[in-house]
């Protein structure tokens, strides 16, 4: 079987003392690409090290996250952008972008700045996008609603909303929708929205790295390798094999990179 962790976070300290375990241990169960989303300026050269370090499965992701939007959101996008303009081969993606209103709402007139400029960004680039999206489906939606008629693509990362979001979001051709842990807990309602609203096709795995570990391992440091333990559940919602479930993700989330061969 072959497995892509459409989004982790491999870069940060928590893997500072076992990342050549943790990437072998990923490979050991499947997986075969690594997608890696910013998060600010400080994180740029521990993820562009990291990358560089595994460039045969790590890939680096540009962007701005929206829990860095502050008073200085202006010199953060312009880091952002020196880099798109100075190495936009090396980004296979921008993110993680997107709004996040549930710690403070300060500066969610920035957040929302920051969103478009990056998605500009995005088509100017001709990149796709993995959108960060906490308790702010509707400030996203509109915003996206501008971008309607683009080539816009992209991955709603970390998807936890209604039928109701997961149908809007499908609205949108070019976007699908990031599955990781969260589906594996026990009051988790992401099962049965899944087999509601979602087709397999619209769906990719990530694990979020090293946030949100599945069940066996809930409350731990997430891993990639733990990714095999969402590919099981997924595969129990959709009635199929986890081999086809595999299958079938991984060739979603190779094409929304651009490295479907």
């Amino acid at each position: 079987m072959k497995i892509v962790d459409s989004h982790t976070h491999l870069f940060l300290e928590e893997f500072a003392e076992d990342l050549p375990q943790v990437i072998a241990r990923a490979r050991e169960c499947g997986v075969t690409h690594l997608f890696m989303p910013n998060i600010d300026r400080t994180t740029i050269q521990p993820l562009l090290d990291t990358c560089s370090a595994y460039p045969d499965c790590c890939f680096p992701m540009m962007g701005l996250h929206p829990t860095s939007v502050a008073a200085d959101y202006q010199d953060e996008l312009q880091v952002v952008e020196h880099y798109l303009k100075t190495s936009r081969n090396l980004f296979v993606a921008i993110g993680e972008i997107g709004m996040d209103l549930y710690w403070d709402r300060t500066f969610e007139r920035e957040q929302e700045e920051v969103l478009r400029q990056q998605l500009d960004w995005a088509l100017e680039y001709n990149l796709p996008v993995v959108i960060h999206c906490r308790e702010a489906f509707d400030n996203i939606y509109k915003v996206l609603g501008s971008y309607r008629n683009t080539s816009l693509n992209g991955i709603f990362h970390s998807f936890t909303g209604t039928v109701d979001e997961a149908v809007r979001i499908m609205e949108f051709g070019g976007f699908c929708i990031g599955v990781n842990g969260v589906v594996t807990f026990k009051k988790s309602t992401l099962p049965q929205v899944l087999s509601e609203a979602v087709p397999l096709e619209r769906m990719v795995l990530e694990t979020d790295s090293p946030y949100l570990a599945p069940v066996p391992n809930r409350g731990k440091r997430n891993e990639s390798a733990y990714i095999q333990h969402t590919l099981v559940k997924v595969a129990e919602v959709y009635k199929r094999s986890p081999e086809e479930v595999a299958e079938v993700t991984t060739k979603t989330a190779l094409k929304v990179f651009g490295m479907l061969k």
